[in-house]
């Protein structure tokens, strides 16, 4: 009886085996297209992941950094000051204007009242009385006769940084972040003069200047009339129209730019172009070498004044009082 079932068994178990080794290519057959599918799917995948953790690590690094240099298109970072080591500015960077200057201001400038801290300069302004050095200390005079008031017993004091001698620019992109004490008093400002010629001829830009509640985005050079006479191009924005948006304004840090080439000069605070003016055929009244002085290198100036022609009464600040610079950084065309 095995027997005959061995047989009757033959041609059934000969067709299982057909059946299974069939199976088994056609199994081959239908699974080897999705097993490479799969592996191009894992490789698309992992190149997003990778794009994905590029992009999250370049963001969490802007987080970390929001104010990093970032050179406008076309343009490189030539010169800064990021003010990250505490002490004294970096002496090739800046040099200071001493004692009274212009305008009649309250402030005796001195090198003192200048300082970095905690990842800023700070320009102190302070009501202090100290006595007066010689005015003809090291053969020159402290300020410009009637305009600065040699004579007065020093009862303020403030600092003026300057890149004269040291670092002047043609053109670019220049910028600081700045928080100042904008308040009745207080002149704060960050500013160019040109490296030729005495004022006004030389060309002034105010890139940034406060006072009497106004914030001011300037620039000038030498009109018809007497030697002082200046020719302004101005632009004034109330405070109170910053304060209407946010009340906190003149309590933060806001960015102060000018994109400055042979044809325009632009002025921005915190990115919107606030003057916006050709100064490609502006010409001196007056000069000797420097007919349009915005075609020439200018310097750099960061100062806290204090009263005088425009700052108002100084009485009324609440001393001490601080400008603080984040940064200064200087763009321009990459060769």
């Amino acid at each position: 009886m095995m027997k005959a079932l061995s047989l009757l068994s033959l041609p059934l178990l000969l067709a299982c085996i057909f059946v299974a080794s069939s199976s088994a290519q056609d199994a081959t057959r239908i699974q080897t297209p999705p097993e490479k599918a799969v592996t191009g799917e894992k490789a698309s995948t992992d190149e997003k992941a990778a794009t994905d953790e590029k992009a999250l690590t370049d963001e969490k690094s802007a987080a970390a950094d929001p104010f990093a240099p970032n050179p406008p298109a076309g343009m490189k970072l030539v010169w800064s000051d990021e003010f990250n080591v505490d002490g004294r500015p970096d002496p090739a960077n800046w040099t200071y204007e001493t004692g009274y200057v212009r305008n009649h201001e309250a402030q005796w400038y001195r090198p003192e009242s200048a300082e970095v801290k905690g990842g800023c300069l700070v320009i102190t302004g302070e009501h202090h009385k100290q006595p007066l050095p010689n005015p003809r200390a090291n053969g020159r005079r402290f300020g410009f006769g009637g305009f600065g008031g040699d004579n007065r017993p020093i009862e303020y004091t403030s600092a003026c940084l300057i890149t004269k001698g040291l670092h002047s620019f043609k053109f670019g992109r220049i910028e600081a972040r700045i928080k100042a004490p904008l308040m009745e008093g207080s002149w704060p400002a960050f500013w160019t003069l040109g490296v030729s010629e005495s004022w006004p001829s030389c060309g002034e830009i105010d890139i940034f200047e406060y006072y009497k509640r106004t914030v001011l985005a300037n620039f000038c050079w030498a009109a018809p009339g007497g030697q002082w006479s200046p020719e302004w191009n101005t632009v004034r924005t109330p405070l109170d129209k910053y304060e209407k948006n946010d009340p906190k304004w003149a309590e933060q840090f806001h960015v102060y730019a000018m994109d400055w080439d042979e044809n325009r000069i632009v002025l921005f605070v915190d990115g919107v172009a606030v003057n916006d003016s050709s100064i490609a055929k502006v010409k001196n009244a007056r000069y000797r070498s420097v007919e349009n002085p915005f075609h020439q290198p200018h310097y750099l100036l960061l100062n806290l004044a204090l009263g005088g022609d425009n700052g108002g009464d100084v009485t009324k600040i609440p001393f001490p009082v601080c400008m603080y610079v984040d940064y200064v950084r200087v763009y321009q065309k990459a060769e």
